[in-house]
């Protein structure tokens, strides 16, 4: 689902699905306006006042939302009873929520500035989104139980956040928490997800040693930072007398900019290899990263599809 997709949105999707008509102002909203398109919705016969849905609608909703609106509503409600379809969050805030709940004991043990917080668990938005959308941080502040944030930064906050499994096929440590935010997906295919981001690598040593025999998997920004991190790993799981493998970015690859706003990581071009270890990479990911170093390009590891990327060493 488009992580940009507004409740607002969405709940008017789902309105069609029930049956109802919507007002056709919603036809200003670009996602009404490719529906219209592609005749998976129109004007209501008579009355251009209202959109109402096409034969094929029905089935298009139901494979692309259906599931997720449901889980969102139920979620919504569970923290926000008078929640209605005006809200503007957008999917990914809603996943942020959902993460902060199930994680708000330890996020309150280590809490930040609202700025630096945005930055850790909205970082689609960045450090001002909170900021930004008062209603959001009101209800963040809700669910942690706290009146505000503190006034300074902890010098620390060494997070250990984990999607367990029962019975795992596969460990794979993120550099970023967007995995970790769709959590039905990793455990529909037995993968547990941990979060070494920002150099938390400290996590990984309360990993079961049962678990070590699992395949191990590093999915990351493929940027200087990300990959650095990937070297870190595997000299700490060589030591534990293991291996670590990391995740090749699926197809299409989108290749972005490391001048692009809110990306802070650069490469090192008078540096060899950008100054990574190049015997710890393979041929086919030396060949990416150098191609990624000479056009000046990064690739966001939320960009990836988590599923595709494990099945290109195993088949799931």
């Amino acid at each position: 689902m488009e992580g940009e997709l507004t409740w607002r949105t969405l709940t008017a999707l789902y309105s069609l699905y029930e049956g109802n008509k919507i007002p056709a102002t919603k036809k200003k909203n670009n996602k009404f306006q490719n529906l219209i398109s592609r005749k998976l919705i129109q004007y209501q016969p008579g009355n251009h006042n209202y959109l109402i849905k096409g034969d094929k609608y029905d089935d298009y909703f139901v494979k692309r939302y259906l599931v997720d609106y449901q889980e969102y509503d139920l979620f919504l409600k569970s923290i926000q009873p008078d929640v209605s379809g005006r809200q503007t969050y957008t999917v990914n805030d809603i996943r942020s929520l959902q993460f902060i709940v199930e994680n708000r004991e330890q996020i309150k043990e280590s809490l930040t500035t609202r700025h630096t917080f945005s930055e850790d668990f909205f970082e689609h938005g960045g450090s001002k989104h909170l900021d930004t959308y008062h209603s959001l941080d009101n209800l963040v502040l809700s669910i942690l139980g706290v009146k505000d944030y503190p006034l300074e930064d902890p010098k620390m906050h060494q997070w250990r956040f984990v999607v367990d499994v029962n019975e795992p096929q596969f460990i794979v440590l993120c550099e970023n928490l967007n995995f970790l935010k769709m959590p039905r997906i990793a455990r529909e295919h037995k993968i547990e997800l941990w979060y070494v981001g920002g150099n938390n690598t400290k996590g990984i040593h309360f990993i079961d040693k049962i678990k070590l025999n699992k395949p191990l998997f590093y999915s990351c920004d493929w940027d200087y930072n990300g990959l650095e991190i990937y070297c870190q790993l595997k000299k700490i799981f060589h030591k534990k007398g293991c291996d670590i493998k990391l995740l090749y970015p699926s197809e299409p690859i989108k290749k972005y900019s490391v001048n692009m706003e809110k990306h802070k990581s650069k490469w090192k071009p008078t540096l060899s290899f950008s100054g990574l270890e190049q015997s710890l990479f393979t041929s086919k990911e030396i060949n990416l990263i150098n191609e990624l170093i000479s056009t000046d390009k990064w690739i966001e590891e939320e960009t990836n599809d988590l599923i595709a990327m494990v099945k290109g060493y195993i088949n799931l």
